[in-house]
């Protein structure tokens, strides 16, 4: 009996039994068997026919002849076959053909409904790692379908396939996809928006929402036909509003074509509100740069032609705002942007005109920027610079520390040009002038000196920077002896050996720059020797002039020791009456040249990481962040703020270090300290020789600080320096020794307040806050413990605070440390906070002793929660620090403050805002060098962000460019 057949019961297929192929199914065909044969057996007597040797012939004639013709035919055969190999496949094509193939359609109903994957018995621990997975064990991807397909990724389609890559998409298309490296792409990237999302009114909402959905029909409501009377009121009402306004339609159209039209962005709405404040306020400054910065916004510096576009834009603006009105013409920030712009634009002739007509408004700014565009023209060689000085101290008249610029400039000028020998005897011959001067010669006109200078030059007596240098002044009042022996002279020893003749050269030249400083005498006998090495007192003479005031004496010193490539913090902005607006940071970047200092600020490739997560048992972990200490290698702050031997931090950081005098002339700076001195008494001239010692070498630097006591044992400033190079040794125990024999046998009047601070803040880093608080209480002349004897600690100190006038400011900083230091032992870090903001609020922001203050707040802070790892809350030391690199942005110290305070935080905006080229009003700013380099350490402070910073680092390098930086 037959199973019954129900339509709705549809037949399974394991019902059905396994028989085998009957005569209905169509057996293989027989041709195709036959050529497989036959290629087995070509395959087989190819190989075999290597080995064998052939006797006969005629038969190796024949055989070879019917060989021949037989691949020949499988050769005609599969050139036939596989002749699409060749071009690239018609997918669209195979993809018509698999529709009709229903083994096609099978195997994608198969890929469609089960998933598809690889079991790894192998267990290769790299398919767990970051990256590609080990190509010996798994393939990245396997195609199906004729390579149109990925296994496992059923939805995409193969739109392009290179030598050992894939390319996916949706769809079947050919056409490749644009990565985001393209060039369309990046396009694309730096076009401005187009278009604006603008939220509709809430009235003109064409969707109801009932319940809290909206209700979405498929059927497009149909309206039924009005009625006579709708029509007939309809009619009415239009033709009694069209009579009574008869431009009403106007006024419709003209209201929908607004609705039409695009609104205006945000920038074009901050250019609208910056005209309108510049029509009603053409004499604000700060307002028309703001409007020049948002109109160069809108022209990447990157696009083509964008110099030439940028400078006609500002051009175009800055002439407007120098006519706009009077006191505008007088504004030297925008008559030298006014004119850097002008200079990509003008002729030669047309440029110096308008430098002539900038310098009529005077200003001694002014006149060094005319000084700067001189020499980067180069005109007539070194001779056009001097004549350019020249001018420059015929205006400038007695004032000395604008002529010390002018100085500096014209030797940084000398020695880029090649010309080291020459800015070396200048500085030479000037500290002669300055320092060694007879007695004899104070009341001579300048001319007499000069041409008695020229005299000591001519008799190649040593001078100032070379070994047993006496000075012009011991020569000169001894009777003018002829010199017994000469100074060496010294000579590079060449070891390149690169195959270049020009880089060769180039090595040879920047060997001779940093060896051979010092000039060479005419009675050289070296044959070799470069004939511009030897200068001529004639080569110098006009640019020597006298200084007789106090700073110009000490800031030429300084000067000069930049020159030789030590950085003196901050020392660059103190020669301007105006510090936010100079530019002597360009020609004060010696220290930055050194190849310690490149390898410092740029990171290593080796730790760089790439792999910023591992993987465990599948689980992704990301690891745990990397940075470097954050008080780096750029060093910049106010002058004075910093000491030489002020210790920041609990790595040490100070003024000075091992990679900070690499590559300096040890000898010639030596010389310098001892032969730059006018009084008797330079403890801070002394400061920083101990400073430079110590970072050369600590020892030494010990030795030449009890030589210095031995021959004023009563010097308090001299027992402070000694004992913090003793702290920074790390010999704490020797530090204590000195704090105790000076202060336990001196009364301690205001002016101690320093070294008072000093033991105390040892004692409170080496976690002995007893010791501290005992410290302390001794500096305030009460013994005990208790309250009482606190309180009395306090008014005391108080009444202290108050007598000190605020110049000696650094006398008032010790005592209020000590006082908010004695409030944190005794009760928390809160209150002394308090108290140090309460001090701050008596200091004018901008200040060099409100900076110095902010620091001294910040490093409370940084020493209890980071050193002492007190339990305080994080928002402490961020929150202050924030708005202290709003006050201070360039200065270094503070900097490092702010990146300890986003330590593990994770929020990059905030360094990227630090980093940027705008500040919160969006108007760019324009950083200094030492800034610059900071932002460029700042991009490798953290080792897994460097490649990410890349990009950024390097558009602010090429802002700094287009800034002349």
């Amino acid at each position: 009996m037959s199973a019954p057949s129900f339509k709705s019961f549809p037949p399974s297929f394991s019902s059905f039994p396994e028989l085998e192929p009957g005569p209905s199914k169509p057996k293989e065909e027989p041709k195709k068997k036959e050529k497989k044969e036959r290629r087995e057996k070509e395959k087989e007597s190819t190989k075999g026919s290597k080995d064998r040797k052939h006797h006969d012939k005629d038969k190796d004639r024949k055989h070879s002849r019917r060989e021949t013709d037989e691949d020949s035919g499988s050769r005609k055969h599969k050139s036939k076959k596989h002749k699409h190999r060749d071009r690239e496949p018609d997918y669209s094509k195979d993809l018509k053909q698999d529709n009709y193939n229903p083994s096609y359609q099978d195997s994608q109903s198969l890929l469609d409904g089960k998933p598809l994957f690889f079991s790894d018995g192998r267990g290769d621990a790299l398919n767990v790692t970051y990256g590609s997975i080990h190509a010996g064990d798994v393939p990245k991807y396997y195609p199906v379908a004729r390579g149109r397909k990925v296994m496992g990724l059923p939805a995409l389609t193969a739109i392009h396939k290179g030598h050992h890559s894939i390319v996916l998409d949706v769809g079947s298309g050919r056409r490749k996809t644009q990565g985001l490296t393209d060039s369309s792409s990046r396009h694309l990237l730096q076009a401005p928006p187009k278009r604006r999302l603008i939220p509709v009114p809430g009235g003109t909402d064409k969707s109801q929402e009932v319940d809290g959905f909206i209700r979405i029909s498929s059927r497009k409501p149909r309206s039924g036909d009005p009625s006579y009377r709708a029509i007939t009121e309809g009619k009415h009402d239009s033709d009694s509003s069209s009579a009574s306004s008869p431009s009403g339609s106007e006024d419709e159209g003209s209201s929908s074509d607004d609705s039409d039209t695009v609104p205006e962005t945000s920038l074009q709405a901050t250019l609208r509100s910056l005209g309108e404040r510049v029509a009603s306020d053409p004499s604000s400054i700060p307002t028309w740069l703001s409007l020049l910065s948002h109109t160069l916004s809108t022209i990447p510096t990157s696009s083509k032609n964008a110099t030439k576009a940028r400078s006609e834009i500002s051009v175009s603006i800055l002439s407007k705002a120098l006519k706009g009105h009077p006191t505008n013409t007088r504004s030297r920030s925008l008559r030298l942007k006014y004119l850097q712009a002008g200079s990509e634009l003008w002729t030669e002739e047309q440029t110096r005109t308008e430098w002539e007509e900038a310098l009529k408004y005077g200003g001694n700014e002014i006149w060094l920027d005319w000084l700067d565009w001189r020499i980067r023209r180069v005109e007539r060689d070194l001779d056009g610079i001097v004549e350019s000085a020249k001018r420059a101290y015929a205006v400038l008249g007695m004032d000395e520390m604008t002529r010390l610029r002018v100085f500096w400039r014209v030797a940084v000028a000398f020695s880029d040009a090649g010309y080291t020998e020459r800015a070396m005897a200048a500085f030479q011959a000037q500290a002669e002038l300055t320092y060694h001067q007879s007695s004899s010669l104070r009341f001579q006109t300048e001319e007499s000196k000069l041409d008695a200078l020229e005299e000591f030059w001519d008799s190649e007596t040593t001078r100032i920077g070379e070994p047993e240098a006496k000075g012009w002044a011991a020569w000169f009042d001894s009777g003018k002896p002829e010199p017994i022996t000469f100074p060496p002279s010294r000579k590079a020893e060449h070891d390149i050996s690169h195959m270049d003749p020009y880089i060769r050269w180039s090595a040879q030249e920047l060997q001779d720059d940093k060896i051979s400083l010092l000039p060479r005498r005419t009675v050289d006998e070296d044959e070799g020797s470069d004939p511009y090495s030897t200068i001529l007192f004639s080569d110098i003479r006009p640019l020597l002039f006298s200084l007789t005031s106090v700073q110009a004496r000490r800031a030429f010193r300084i000067i000069w020791l930049s020159f030789l490539g030590l950085n003196i913090p901050g020392f660059v902005n103190s020669l301007s009456e105006t510090p936010t607006e100079t530019s002597d940071d360009r020609w004060a970047s010696k220290h930055l040249n050194s190849e310690a200092f490149f390898q410092a600020i740029f990171p290593s490739l080796s730790s760089v990481r790439r792999i910023t997560g591992d993987s465990e048992l599948g689980v992704l972990i990301g690891r745990e962040p990397e940075y470097c200490s954050v008080f780096g290698p750029v060093k910049n702050s106010r002058f004075d703020v910093l000491k030489p031997l002020d210790i920041i931090g609990k790595t040490g950081w100070t003024v000075w270090d091992k990679r900070d005098v690499e590559g300096v002339d040890e000898d010639i700076v030596r010389e310098v300290f001892r032969m730059c001195r006018f009084q008797q008494d330079e403890t801070e001239w002394d400061d920083l020789m101990l400073a430079f010692e110590t970072a050369v070498n600590p020892k030494n630097a010990v030795k030449k600080s009890k030589t210095a006591l031995a021959k004023s044992p009563d010097s308090l400033p001299r027992w402070a320096a000694h004992a913090r190079i003793e702290r920074i040794r790390g010999r704490f125990d020797d530090t204590r020794k000195v704090y105790q024999n000076v202060l336990s046998s001196t009364p301690s009047p205001s002016s101690y307040s320093t070294i008072w601070w000093d033991w105390a803040e040892l004692e409170w880093l080496s976690n002995n806050p007893d010791a501290a608080l005992q410290v302390i209480l001794r500096s305030s002349g009460t013994h005990g413990t208790g309250g009482i004897v606190i309180l009395r600690a306090k008014r005391h100190m108080d009444d202290l605070i108050n007598q000190i006038p605020t110049s000696q400011w650094k006398d008032r900083e010790g005592w209020i440390k000590l006082r908010a230091l004695l409030e944190l032992l005794s009760s928390s870090i809160r209150g002394a906070l308090s108290y140090l903001d309460t001090a701050l609020l008596s200091l004018s922001p901008g200040s060099t002793s409100h900076e110095s203050l902010t620091i001294a707040v910040l490093l409370f802070v940084y020493y209890d929660g980071v050193v002492l790892k007190d339990p305080i809350p994080p928002s402490l030391l961020r929150e202050r620090a924030e708005q202290a690199i709003g006050l201070y942005p360039n200065n270094t110290i503070v900097l490092g403050f702010f990146l300890e305070s986003q330590k593990g935080e994770r929020v990059w905006g905030r360094m990227r805002a630090l980093l940027g080229e705008h500040d919160v009003h969006d108007i760019s700013k324009e950083k200094g060098v030492a800034r610059r380099i900071a932002d460029v350490w700042i991009a490798g402070w953290e080792k897994d962000r460097w490649e990410a910073e890349i990009e950024r680092t390097r558009n602010g390098l090429s802002n700094a460019v287009l800034h002349e930086r």
